[in-house]
């Protein structure tokens, strides 16, 4: 008898164990011997996965410059779309590339000349140091390109012009694949002759953006 009691004891404390680890595991418990699901504890959300890999975005803002050689101060709305790549450099550095193209309603009048930015683009790199996997600052810089056109007294003239772009942002990962950014850009569009001025104008500004992205 003592030995029918003796397993009794060593089974019931075996079931009880079982019982406490799977409590502690947060795991579901099952009758019958079934097996619970697997379950790993310190797995972090998949939003870390936000800094590896392509994304495709959009992003609304406003901007605001001046013009070279002229008294017109172009200002106003700007909206477009982004796409880029991202690689680690370790668990917390990243680095990427990035293009975008913007639509903008940027213009003012001053006297008898009318200047606007019907749209820009950049081409850029970025880096940055991430935060608990979710947050990322970063700078970023490179290649920019637009049109500044000029209007006076009827005629109009338009050149394409190129330069540079630097800045600085934040994103932030809000849900699986889904990461929301602020970003502030410089942006200088190198010079041409306009016959209408008969100067070298061109158009440097800054535009202040939030965005979207979506992590594929």
């Amino acid at each position: 008898m003592s030995k029918i009691a003796f397993a009794v004891v060593a089974l019931t404390a075996a079931g009880f164990a079982g019982s406490a680890q799977a409590a502690d595991y947060g795991l579901p418990r099952y009758g019958g011997g079934a097996p619970a699901p697997a379950y790993y504890p310190n797995v972090q959300p998949r939003l870390a996965d936000c800094w590896l890999g392509p994304y495709l975005g959009g992003n609304i803002g406003y901007a605001w410059g001046s013009v070279d050689n002229n008294p017109t101060k172009p200002s106003g709305f700007v909206g477009g779309v982004q796409a880029g790549y991202n690689w680690r450099l370790n668990p917390s550095w990243v680095f990427g590339v990035e293009g975008d193209i913007q639509a903008t309603g940027a213009d003012q009048t001053f006297a008898p000349w009318k200047f606007s930015n019907p749209w820009f683009g950049t081409l850029r790199g970025r880096i940055g140091y991430t935060f608990d996997n979710n947050i990322l600052f970063y700078g970023t810089g490179g290649l920019a390109f637009g049109e500044l056109r000029g209007e006076t007294f009827g005629l109009s003239e338009s050149h394409s012009n190129a330069g540079w772009t630097a800045g600085v942002g934040a994103e932030f990962g809000f849900a699986p694949g889904w990461t929301a950014k602020v970003e502030y850009l410089y942006v200088n569009l190198s010079s041409n002759n306009f016959t209408i001025t008969g100067l070298p104008n061109g158009y440097h500004f800054g535009t202040l953006r939030a965005g979207i992205n979506y992590h594929f």
